[in-house]
């Protein structure tokens, strides 16, 4: 049986679409373990539960702000690892796809008119 190589494209797109899904797993599972890191520090320490809610909303707001960070400095790379390869940008491709559907309207158009 012959062997067909998959073209290294895609197997690029599949490891960066794995690195991508463990990178938000790794996040979402910090996420989680900082939420009952703080609730066990209001239990020990004693909060009422405005201060647990307070202290709550001031580390969600930190995670937020580091996922976000982990988010963009992923996406970042990838794109930067991608720029070296000649793959069309989705807006490059939208772009191509609506200048085609103009062009077939123009061709249809003189079709008409013959």
């Amino acid at each position: 049986m012959d062997n067909v190589e998959i073209p290294q494209k895609y197997h690029l797109a599949e490891t960066f679409e794995r690195v991508w899904s463990q990178a938000l797993l790794a996040v979402s599972t910090a996420e989680d373990e900082a939420t009952r890191c703080a609730q066990r520090v209001a239990d020990l320490a004693g909060w009422s539960q405005d201060e647990v809610v307070r202290q709550g909303r001031l580390l969600t707001d930190r995670l937020t702000g580091h996922r976000k960070d982990l988010e963009h400095n992923v996406e970042e790379g990838v794109r930067r690892a991608l720029s070296g390869f000649m793959i069309p940008r989705r807006d490059q491709i939208q772009d191509i796809e609506s200048r085609l559907i103009r062009l077939a309207e123009r061709i249809d158009a003189m079709g008409q008119n013959k």
